[in-house]
């Protein structure tokens, strides 16, 4: 009982701060595209580089926590 409340808020973590993180990155390429527009692609090539690196460690966190709660 008690492993799946700590799976589900574990969870829950792993998710707010991949969540936060992207956001931050999305932040810091607006502001990056917005100073030096020319730049724009490279900006956005390394953001979304970031961003799938972000989700492959949240997913791998939930997926621990998942199997954490079925053992």
């Amino acid at each position: 009982m008690l492993a799946h409340l700590a799976a589900g808020i574990g969870a829950g973590m792993a998710v707010i701060g991949g969540a936060y993180g992207i956001g931050r990155i999305a932040e810091g390429a607006m502001h990056g595209t917005a100073r030096q527009p020319s730049a724009s692609g490279d900006i956005r090539t390394t953001m979304i580089i970031a961003c799938a690196l972000i989700e492959g460690v949240t997913l791998f966190a939930e997926v621990v926590c998942i199997l954490m709660a079925l053992k």
